[in-house]
């Protein structure tokens, strides 16, 4: 009588449901041993994946038959997939079985595999179960993507929704979740006032006590199409990506959710508002200045003499500030030429920009390979999933979610990628661009006064993001565009160069150094 080891596994309720139960094996297993004569000596349950042979009852197995060495004849398991599901694997496993003395057989799939043939049908066996996993696996993709098609979300529900199914249990579905939806509302509404950044808005409601997303969360949260009542449709063989329309209920108007894209896309700025005149030109500084006393707007209007009309910026308080409008804007011209500069500076102030702009395009670089590789990771980890889908380690819900997730973020990351791309331009016609804005600001003074009272006010708004205060005598501000400033301080170092005069022996100019601890030497 042969001594024989029974092995006995499962991995997932489903193959309960086909007759795979350890019960339902376990029975078959010793109804065979008792017609053919065979003698059980032991019994060993797995509840582990066939990917490969790392599972801990299978362990056990070939310690108890290295200790039963010459004892254990056979072990015995239903079907060649309860064994393994993978052919390399298996004929590595059936390989040190033989070195033990042990043969390995299924019972609903004998085969002798001392005899060469049989092995091709081995691989057939364990190649079946395989397909089968990938057939299903295509099945779900496939029937997650109809669904998607069809306007339903697939994944679990966005901050904002709850997910739902129907009565009769077959389709699942997301409806609005209050308060998490009214936030929704209310994150978008502010965002596209373009007043506040997007996460000051987020960490503002935070502090109020408001449940809120992280802040990793609330950026993908603002860019799911999902809220404006869209579902993205991926790209998969030779159909193109494209949206459709959701069956849920949208939290915002596309219209809206479009705004918010471009505002975060940075191409669509809140810049300071500007108020048109039909008045005569002599107000273009009017809303920009405030008063030196009080620090309230400036106004300006007219007071009638008796042979002319004089014109004032004059404060609407108490304080009686008031200026002649003639002087507060000749004043402003003046101004402006401090930004402007010698045509001989220009050159030097167009290397200098060029190359902190190569520095720039030198990190943008780094920037990409770094979004690249997050993608290339979140590629793997869908991958991994889809390994683990296949050797049924993990439920297709959780294949899906996690699927869902990395796209998403991809999504988020390849949108990254292409601002980035964007970002950076060509070298050759940056160097153009800049010397046309350098030729500008050298003649900026010149610039505004032969400018309509509209592209005045554009031009201060570029300049001063601001408002100035007037003292009537000069200009002051806390906050100067950070391009012209940096300009400034450069003419400012090369400022010496405008007075150099030429020394009469020689045709090279002399720079003498400034007066500094040691004194003076007279010549």
């Amino acid at each position: 009588m042969s001594n024989v080891a029974l092995y006995i596994r499962v991995s997932t309720d489903e193959q309960a449901d086909r007759g795979y139960s350890q019960r339902d094996q376990e029975e078959r297993l010793k109804r065979y041993c008792e017609t053919n004569n065979l003698k059980i000596d032991n019994v060993f349950f797995e509840d582990h994946s066939a990917k490969n042979f790392n599972r801990p009852s299978w362990n056990d197995l070939l310690i108890y038959l290295k200790k039963k060495k010459s004892k254990i004849d056979k072990v015995l398991f239903t079907k060649w997939d309860r064994f393994s599901r993978n052919a390399g694997d298996a004929y590595q496993m059936i390989s040190i079985l033989k070195k033990l003395g042990v043969e390995a057989q299924a019972i609903e799939q004998p085969l002798d595999l001392f005899i060469p043939e049989n092995k091709m049908m081995l691989a057939i066996y364990l190649a079946a179960p395989e397909v089968e996993n990938d057939r299903r696996a295509l099945n779900t993709f496939h029937g997650m993507r109809r669904a998607r098609k069809e306007g339903r979300w697939m994944a679990s529900a966005p901050f904002g929704y709850t997910n739902k199914i129907t009565e009769d249990g077959k389709y699942k579905f997301i409806e609005p979740k209050e308060p998490e939806a009214s936030i929704i509302r209310y994150l978008f509404n502010e965002i596209a006032k373009g007043i506040e950044a997007p996460e000051t808005i987020r960490r503002q409601l935070s502090e109020k006590g408001v449940k809120i997303l992280s802040n990793q969360a609330f950026h993908v949260a603002i860019r799911n199409p999902v809220y404006c009542g869209k579902i993205f449709i991926k790209k998969y063989r030779d159909e193109e990506a494209y949206y459709v329309k959701s069956l849920h209920v949208p939290l915002v108007s596309e219209t809206l959710f479009n705004k918010v894209q471009l505002i975060l896309e940075g191409n669509k700025r809140k810049n300071r508002k500007y108020i048109k005149f039909s008045s005569a030109d002599v107000f273009p500084l009017r809303g920009f200045l405030i008063c030196p006393k009080c620090g309230k707007n400036l106004t300006a209007s007219g007071s009638k003499g008796s042979q002319r009309v004089y014109y004032y910026y004059h404060c609407k308080s108490s304080c009686g500030f008031r200026q002649s409008a003639e002087l507060t804007n000749n004043l402003f011209v003046e101004e402006l030429k401090k930004y402007e500069f010698l045509p001989s500076v220009q050159k030097i102030l167009q290397n200098i920009l060029l190359t902190a702009y190569k520095k720039y395009n030198n990190k943008a670089d780094d920037r990409r390979k770094r979004i690249i590789s997050e993608i290339e990771t979140y590629n793997a980890k869908i991958a991994l999933a889809r390994e683990k889908l296949l050797a049924e380690k993990i439920e297709d819900d959780d294949y899906m979610i996690i699927k869902a997730q990395s796209k998403q973020k991809i999504e988020i990351l390849e949108n990254e990628l292409h601002t980035c791309l964007v970002a950076t331009r060509n070298p050759k016609k940056v160097d153009d661009r800049l010397n046309k804005a350098l030729s500008v600001i050298s003649n900026l003074s010149l610039l505004y006064q032969s400018s309509s009272v509209e592209a005045k006010r554009k031009i201060i708004s570029s300049i001063y993001p601001e408002n100035l205060e007037f003292t009537g005598i000069e200009y002051r501000t806390t906050r100067v565009n950070s391009v012209l400033r940096s300009i400034s301080l450069v003419t400012n170092v090369l400022g010496d160069a405008n007075n150099k005069k030429n020394d009469k022996k020689t045709a090279y100019p002399c720079l003498v150094a400034p007066s500094g601890i040691e004194p003076e030497s007279k010549v």
